[in-house]
């Protein structure tokens, strides 16, 4: 059976179940357990399923089933796989959970990672879902061990690189303590493109959103920092560099990608990849004041800016973002903020951005 754990996290994230059900699924056994000590619950429940129904592909969807998750889970392989990571003192050493403690002793980068056997037979099912996606989405996730494995499965990457589907890296966050540490986000593309082939990128996603400066002093305890974003250098690799505030500090303290500012995000570059120019939508102005609400200012790309605006604004900041300060600056509605302006858009669209948004 292939590793279970990304598998499991992404059905965590779109099961709908009940607290107890989410419960089990995280959890671990702790020290004391025997022979369970570190395993997880969700783990085990899959490698039952995987003994009871004879392949991994039919655990995850029996898996998917019990859950009600939202949407389809695929793996890319049935395989029983291993990941080997070499590094660039030519030191080698085989199993995921082994690379980060290994990589910390040998005090180098990793060189590239491979899978034993190597370039094991996808499943069709994932071929054909990359063949019809619109998008395709890599990461966030930990490059070495999360990321890359999938494209090094046969048929993968190629599917991948010759798909018409807007591609999008989203770059992590931070740094990896035992994986990426001191990496841009240009090293982060670079080791993408490397494993696979020019062509496999069409933008690549990076948060510039700040972290508070007392989250700073605990990732440097653990030998992580933000990622660089070093936009020149990942242009130079034949990626779009695109940066959005897309962060938010979880529950427990760290820093994570926000699912709504990701997502709105995501939106937005999947809208305006599509047409030279993008017609009017409510929904990118409800993404955008998501922004505005939020106390977020987001630098717009030129290729994504409003051509309605060109003329107007400066800066390249939202259209969006403007209309909502203009009904605060002026004590108007964004109806009559949207009047004042001259009228730009129809009475319509004017009264649908005061409903939902204001």
């Amino acid at each position: 059976m292939p590793p279970p754990g990304d598998i499991r996290h992404c059905m965590e994230a779109l099961a709908n179940v009940e607290p107890v059900m989410e419960q089990l699924l995280t959890y671990r056994f702790p020290q004391g357990s025997g022979n369970l000590t570190g395993q997880s619950f969700g783990n085990l429940i899959l490698a039952a399923l995987n003994g009871v129904t004879g392949s991994f592909e039919e655990a995850v969807a029996q898996m998917s089933q019990v859950l009600a998750i939202t949407g389809r889970i695929l793996p890319v392989t049935s395989a029983d796989v291993q990941l080997e990571a070499v590094f660039e003192n030519g030191a080698r050493v085989v199993g995921e959970s082994k690379i980060s403690s290994f990589k910390k002793e040998q005090d180098c980068r990793i060189a590239h990672v491979a899978l034993l056997p190597e370039r094991p037979a996808a499943l069709p099912a994932a071929l054909q879902a990359i063949r019809e996606a619109d998008l395709i989405l890599m990461g966030p996730g930990s490059l070495y061990t999360s990321v890359i494995p999938n494209l090094l499965v046969d048929g993968i990457a190629d599917a991948v690189r010759t798909s018409d589907a807007l591609k999008i890296y989203i770059c992590n966050i931070m740094t990896q303590d035992g994986e990426t540490e001191d990496m841009t986000a240009s090293d982060h593309v670079a080791a993408l493109l490397e494993h696979t082939a020019p062509g496999l990128l069409d933008i690549c996603l990076c948060n510039n959103a700040p972290v508070r400066p007392e989250l700073l002093e605990r990732y440097r305890e653990e030998d992580a920092a933000p990622i660089q974003i070093d936009r020149k250098e990942v242009e130079a690799l034949g990626v779009e560099l695109v940066s959005r505030p897309v962060s938010a500090v979880s529950a427990d303290g760290l820093v994570r990608h926000d699912p709504e500012l990701l997502a709105a995000a995501l939106s937005d570059m999947d809208i305006h990849s599509q047409r030279e120019y993008a017609p009017f939508d409510v929904n990118a102005f409800e993404r955008e004041a998501l922004y505005a609400k939020r106390g977020l200012i987001p630098q717009i790309e030129p290729r994504y800016r409003y051509p309605y605006f060109s003329h107007i604004f400066d800066g390249g900041y939202s259209a969006g973002y403007y209309f909502y300060i203009w009904a605060q600056v002026l004590d108007k509605d964004a109806y009559e903020a949207f009047r004042w302006s001259g009228d730009i858009f129809n009475r319509k669209i004017a009264r649908a951005f005061r409903e939902k948004l204001l």
